[in-house]
């Protein structure tokens, strides 16, 4: 008896100290997981001027540029022109054969003389029928006549009446059709509109060419003038509202490296690209919608048709505002009703950035039964050695710092790296120590030669 109660006393200690070990254990970590420090690097809420930029692609083109169709067909005989040419208004660009369209000219000019004589002759028939008419009108009168004779007189005039106006219509339409068979042999030679160069060339000497009266027609050359050039860019349908006529732009083509010009928006489409009365098709339906905009460049340069830019528009600008690094403001998900710190810490739920498309809650917006919480934009103010974390209002931003609105002073110091810590690790109360996180020592590395 006593042996098993040894026994028996002897598993009850080792089962205590078991139990008392992983009790340890699991305090120890819960201890050192709360007490895990993130190294984050922090910067001063500053008071700044910031100028947002709208970035977009596109090409350069000539502000004046005239694609030059024939309105007749037929075959080109005289082509003195070559591309890269430099021409003048009125000169001769393109002569195309005249062989039938002179044809049709002499053919409606017969026409047109044969209808004037008709009606020549129509208006002398008109004249005898008028007099027969009066002299048996008389003649009626003192009943010299019979009736009959009478009619028939009065029928003969009507009838020459109507003989005459025909003869004034038929020759009215044969003069309208020697006018446009004219104006068809004089669309046969082909002059330089405006002042310009010959940008492209697609006919050559000998070729046949469609007329665009009835069709598109043939392209033979596009002239442009050079002297006046605007970037065409295409710009996504979120930032084309914030564009306005006459903004200043900074352009930047791919040919002058190290070269910004100035320029100033000139025209906004009112539609967007490729969009149609009739609807687009499937494909097009999955493109993003783009829409153009025409900046004036104001230098002088050899800029070429073609070449490619990027633009940047100003479109807002904020003087003297407080600012944080753009990095430093990121989302999370609001604090609970029932959570104390919410009381006292969190206000209003903020407006996302215009341009972002992120969806995050709004000023005063509730939240319906059974729909999920809506995150909100906060920024990790150092508070000592932990960090608090702050709902905060956005305005405009540029490439590096954006305006806080609410939520912030001038002087507070807020984290500002690395990435990790701020969109991951940090939360409410976490404790921090200032230094260069990991991550950014790893890229650092990676950057020395």
């Amino acid at each position: 008896m006593a042996n098993s109660k040894s026994k028996k006393r002897r598993k009850l200690v080792i089962f205590s100290l078991i139990l008392v070990v992983l009790a340890a254990s699991a305090w120890f970590a819960f201890f050192r997981k709360r007490e895990v420090v993130t190294t984050v690097q922090t910067e001063k809420v500053s008071r700044r001027q910031i100028t947002e930029l709208v970035v977009a692609n596109g090409k350069i083109q000539p502000v004046l540029q005239v694609v030059i169709a024939p309105e007749v067909s037929g075959e080109i005989i005289d082509l003195p022109v070559k591309e890269g040419q430099p021409v003048k208004k009125g000169d001769l660009l393109v002569r195309i054969k005249q062989d039938n369209y002179l044809a049709q000219k002499r053919s409606a000019d017969a026409i047109y003389q044969s209808a004037l004589a008709g009606k020549n002759l129509a208006q002398a028939n008109l004249r005898k029928a008028e007099l027969e008419f009066k002299r048996y009108k008389d003649l009626f009168e003192t009943k010299l006549v019979s009736d009959s004779q009478f009619l028939e007189a009065q029928t003969t005039f009507e009838v020459a009446k109507a003989t005459h106006e025909t003869s004034c219509h038929q020759t009215d339409q044969a003069k309208a059709a020697l006018a446009r068979a004219q104006d068809d042999l004089d669309k046969t030679t082909i002059v330089a509109p405006i002042d310009g160069l010959v940008t492209r060339l697609k006919s050559q000497k000998g070729e046949r060419v469609v007329g665009t009266a009835m069709m598109a027609g043939t392209e033979i050359m596009t002239i442009a003038n050079l002297d006046d050039m605007e970037a065409r860019v295409d710009v996504g349908e979120v930032d084309v509202i914030l564009i306005a006529l006459g903004q200043k732009a900074r352009l930047e083509v791919d040919a002058f490296r190290d070269r910004k010009f100035n320029g100033a928006v000139t025209e906004i489409a009112n539609a967007s690209k490729g969009s149609t009365s009739s609807g687009a098709g499937s494909s097009s339906q999955q493109e993003a919608t783009k829409f153009e905009v025409k900046i004036r460049v104001q230098e002088k340069e050899a800029f070429r048709p073609g070449m490619s830019v990027t633009a940047e528009v100003e479109t807002r600008s904020r003087t003297n505002v407080l600012a944080v690094p753009i990095q430093s403001v990121t989302t999370r998900l609001p604090k609970k009703p029932d959570d104390k710190s919410a009381k006292t810490n969190a206000p209003a739920a903020t407006n996302p950035p215009p341009a972002t498309g992120t969806n995050v809650a709004k000023p005063g917006e509730s939240k319906k039964p059974g729909e999920a919480a809506k995150p909100i934009e906060v920024v990790f103010l150092v508070d000592g050695e932990k960090v608090k974390m702050v709902p905060v209002k956005r305005g405009i931003s540029d490439d590096s710092w954006v305006e806080i609105t609410e939520g912030l002073q001038e002087g507070q110091e807020v984290v500002s790296g690395g990435y990790k810590a701020i969109n991951r690790e940090l939360e409410d109360g976490r404790k921090i120590k200032k230094g260069v996180p990991v991550e950014d020592e790893k890229d650092k590395e990676k950057e020395k030669p």
